[in-house]
């Protein structure tokens, strides 16, 4: 008699997207997308200038509502979530232009980020042993992103890639469990891009990352899965290499002169 093996039961996924549809006047900018991901996935969205990426992270964020469908993160509907509720339940954000206070330290910009996703941020300022706690690890993620040496320099003196490295640390401070990226190798140097690579290449595996990049190459080497976005609807989705040698992806993102 053959034993009885029970059934494994795949683990729900952390965010799931479901016929989301988002509308500016007569344009669809986001067009029925569905996709499902795992916690810790690495998960890459291409396509040509205009196919709706950057309101996809739009939507996910709370900046913007869908106009349908909806968007469970780990079982919780937060369709309607407002945005810094979406923050402290773990969903953080980089942008195409980086979001930084350029009259505070770089320092500051990491610790403030950082607080905001404290449970108990209204009266922990009071609190000196927090404070130092916020403190340290905010250093230990300009560490990581090679800031550390301008902790203390204000940040209007930050070049635009090293914003761009201050706005990933920024978004890290949360702890979160869900990073969105919007372009974040855009206008870095080959050394930067590396510094970047090694930074989200050494994030735990519980936390999962959706990518919007024109570098393929950074694609490549960060992503395990993609989505192939044209017009606002997905083309393709599947494992990095194979969603990339696509003929129709090839057609609707290689020609339009992407980098890489």
């Amino acid at each position: 008699m053959t034993p009885h093996r029970p059934t494994s039961v795949p683990a729900p996924p952390l965010l799931d997207l479901t016929g989301l549809t988002r509308r500016y006047g007569s344009l669809t900018a986001v067009d029925d997308v569905t996709l499902r991901l795992p916690a810790g996935a690495r998960h890459a969205v291409i396509g040509p200038n205009g196919a709706g990426k950057t309101t996809l992270l739009n939507l996910i964020a709370g900046t913007d509502r869908p106009d349908r469908g909806t968007i469970v993160l780990d079982g919780a509907d937060i369709t309607r979530t407002a945005t810094a509720r979406r923050s402290r339940l773990g969903v953080a954000r980089s942008f195409q232009q980086p979001s930084v206070m350029a009259e505070l330290t770089v320092l500051d910009n990491v610790v403030l980020a950082g607080w905001s996703h404290h449970p108990a941020r209204q009266g922990a300022w009071r609190s000196p042993s927090r404070l130092r706690r916020h403190t340290e690890s905010a250093g230990r993620h300009l560490e990581a992103v090679g800031l550390a040496d301008l902790a203390h320099q204000p940040a209007s003196v930050l070049s635009h890639g090293q914003r761009r490295l201050l706005d990933l640390a920024a978004a890290l401070a949360g702890d979160p469990r869900l990073l969105l990226l919007d372009e974040p190798a855009a206008g870095l140097t080959d050394g930067d891009i590396g510094r970047l690579l090694g930074v989200l290449g050494g994030l735990p595996e519980s936390v999962a990352i959706i990518l919007v990049e024109h570098h393929v190459e950074v694609v490549a080497q960060l992503a395990t899965t993609v989505t192939v976005l044209a017009a606002g609807r997905v083309l393709v989705t599947g494992p990095v290499q194979e969603a990339l040698a696509h003929p129709e992806v090839r057609e609707a993102y290689h020609s339009t002169g992407a980098k890489g």
